[in-house]
This record gives structure tokens, C-alpha cells and sequence, in this order.
């Protein structure tokens, strides 16, 4: 009888584990509700308009809702154009004034990441 009852909780253990497991492949890891980040655009796309450009290696970011809350987290301030590579792990941003390393690494962590590397890639 107890040998029964440790199978069938077993059983529901594993039952629930797939479940969830299924429902993250189909709605990414932070979108299990279904729900989607919105994105939010910059107020100026025109990459010429912005004097810096850096690039950022970012972890934890695992699925596209990721990829949204680390580009809506710069895209939403004036002077900053956020573009993440999902696949690379990656982040270009283009600001229009310069940006310190300890600052970039804030914002990030506000969204719930973290900056792995962190290299300026153009400055006028």
C-alpha cells in the first residue's frame, strides 16, 4: 500500500515537471502566461545621430521576452538605441552622450540581468 501511494506521488511529480517543461518550450522562460514584453522604441532610430557605440555581453537572458527587457530598458530613456542579439548573448547600444561601465551595468541589473562584458566600440 505505501509503495503504491509513493508511485502515484511520483507519478505526479512527473506529470507536473513535463507540464512545465512544455509550457516554457512553447512560451519561453519568463512568458509562461503567454504574454509577450512590448517593446519599446527609441524616440530616434538614426544610428548616425548617436557619437558612442558599445557593446555589452549579457547573462540570463534566455528566450525573447529577455532579449525586450534588456533593449526596453535602455529604448525607454532619451538618447539611448538598444539592439540585443538573443542568440550571441549580445547587446549594441548607441547613446548620444558617453556612458560609464557602472552606469550600463545598473541599468541591466534593474531589468534582472547581468553584464558580462562590457567593451566601447566608437566615441567622438
Amino acid at each position: 500500500m505505501a509503495t503504491g501511494i509513493i508511485c502515484i506521488i511520483l507519478l505526479m511529480i512527473c506529470v507536473f515537471g513535463i507540464k512545465s517543461y512544455a509550457k516554457r518550450l512553447s512560451h519561453g522562460c519568463c512568458g509562461g502566461g503567454g504574454d509577450t514584453v512590448k517593446k519599446v522604441k527609441p524616440g530616434d532610430r538614426d544610428k548616425s545621430h548617436y557619437a558612442h557605440t558599445y557593446r555589452m555581453e549579457i547573462e540570463g537572458m534566455t528566450c525573447s521576452n529577455c532579449s525586450a527587457r534588456v533593449e526596453n530598458a535602455f529604448n525607454g530613456q532619451d538618447g539611448f538605441y538598444a539592439q540585443v542579439d538573443l542568440g550571441k548573448r549580445t547587446a549594441l547600444l548607441y547613446t548620444k552622450q558617453p556612458l560609464t561601465e557602472k552606469e550600463a551595468r545598473e541599468i541591466v541589473r534593474k531589468a534582472g540581468y547581468r553584464i558580462h562584458s562590457f567593451q566601447c566600440l566608437h566615441e567622438n
